[in-house]
């Protein structure tokens, strides 16, 4: 079943703008874990990837140094120029189920944005 909702826990936020703000003006990149149940994806945590590459305008890591782990649903990155929509390589690069991008100044929830595997936007509360 498609992810058509995300909830993300009021600490996973707060760890992903803290995240976005240390890395500035860099972009900072973040694995997502959670659960998606009736279309609902819930994060619950993140996870920092090993050996992430963080550059002014691109962020990366490699999924081969990962373990196996069912609760990755995707991941978020922040966007120091501010603009939260996903680039063409954000869109080819996309991995997991959601998305979430972070637009600088990293002040609260309304600098994210989520989006699907597809590259729609979801709409998301937090909880």
């Amino acid at each position: 079943m498609p992810v058509e909702k995300v909830v993300i826990e009021k600490q996973v936020v707060d760890s992903l703008l803290s995240y976005s703000q240390m890395s500035y003006p860099r972009e900072g990149i973040l694995l997502l874990r959670g659960k998606v149940k009736k279309g609902v994806a819930v994060v619950s945590g993140v996870v920092i990837p090993p050996a992430a590459v963080h550059g002014e305008g691109f962020s990366s890591f490699s999924w081969f140094m990962l373990p196996v782990d069912s609760s990755f649903l995707g991941v978020a990155h922040s966007h120091p120029s501010g603009n939260a929509m996903p680039s063409e390589q954000d869109l080819l690069h996309l991995a997991g189920r959601i998305m979430v991008i972070l637009g600088y100044p990293y002040t609260g929830p309304s600098s994210l944005r989520v989006y699907n595997s597809r590259g729609r936007e979801l709409p998301f509360e937090v909880e």
